[in-house]
């Protein structure tokens, strides 16, 4: 398509992520490296460490806890700078992170002195994440939605799908949108990017249209309103027994 002239590398902005078990520093390149021959460019808009736990290097997924290694033997700080390391040789534009709490980020900034410039986290209606969202605006860091329509979590009663929502519905059909739409632009507004995942025509073109849509100022309280504070996406996977991750450390929240 670059070759085509249908579209320019400088016109597209293509992100992707550091794998777990690339963490430690002599890895960091490398993981780059192959990401970008794997993608044919030459450089990435914004790298990501995709989550603030480390693994045994060729490890995708780990199946137990002694392909976990924590942070007191593979500090996050030390990936962090290795990924900064990577702006500055202009293989990376842009560094950041993702599923990272507010703690965290006040450690890499601590321990570095570099701030991430982008945090991707799970956003929707259901898990609004304000505290999150207001740190991170607070200090410079931009914020990416992923699951901004909800996650692949099973509907209950007590956490239904957010497009089965009666809030997110109504507003839906007052104004003749979808509840995606809907979904979709309350995170617009709320000044972060939003990134769904679709590979179906009708539905790519209504969720662009979605960053033109205006909600109200009352519409956006009644969707704030919807929040469960259930996550659809835990990191259970990495928190098994013997782990040096638990679902407290991981999130740093307070057992519920």
């Amino acid at each position: 398509m670059f070759d085509e002239g249908v579209v320019r590398r400088e016109d597209l902005w293509i992100t992707s992520k550091l794998w777990n078990d690339s963490h430690d520093p002599k890895e960091v390149l490398p993981a780059l490296e192959k990401t970008l021959h794997d993608l044919q460019i030459d450089y990435l808009d914004l790298y990501l460490m995709h989550w603030p736990v480390a693994q045994a290097h060729g490890v995708r997924f780990p199946k137990s806890a002694e392909d976990m290694i924590g942070t007191d033997r593979l500090p996050l700080a030390d990936t962090w700078r290795e990924m900064n390391r990577l702006v500055e040789s202009g293989r990376v534009k842009h560094a950041g992170v993702s599923n990272f709490s507010i703690a965290k980020i006040k450690h890499l900034i601590e321990e570095t002195g570099v701030t991430p410039e982008m945090n991707q986290v799970e956003i929707h209606p259901h898990f609004q994440q304000s505290g999150l969202v207001e740190f991170c605006q607070g200090i410079g860091v931009h914020v990416t939605a992923y699951a901004p329509i909800g996650g692949s979590r099973p509907a209950t009663p007590k956490s239904p799908k957010v497009l089965d929502d009666a809030i997110i519905t109504m507003i839906a059909a007052d104004h003749e949108y979808t509840p995606a739409q809907v979904a979709l632009a309350w995170g617009v507004m709320r000044g972060y990017s939003v990134i769904p995942k679709s590979v179906n025509p009708q539905r790519l073109r209504a969720n662009l249209a979605a960053a033109d849509i205006i909600l109200t100022v009352e519409e956006m309280s009644q969707i704030a309103a919807a929040e469960t504070g259930v996550r659809s996406v835990t990191g259970d996977i990495f928190t098994m027994e013997g782990s040096p991750y638990t679902q407290e450390n991981l999130w740093d929240e307070e057992p519920k």
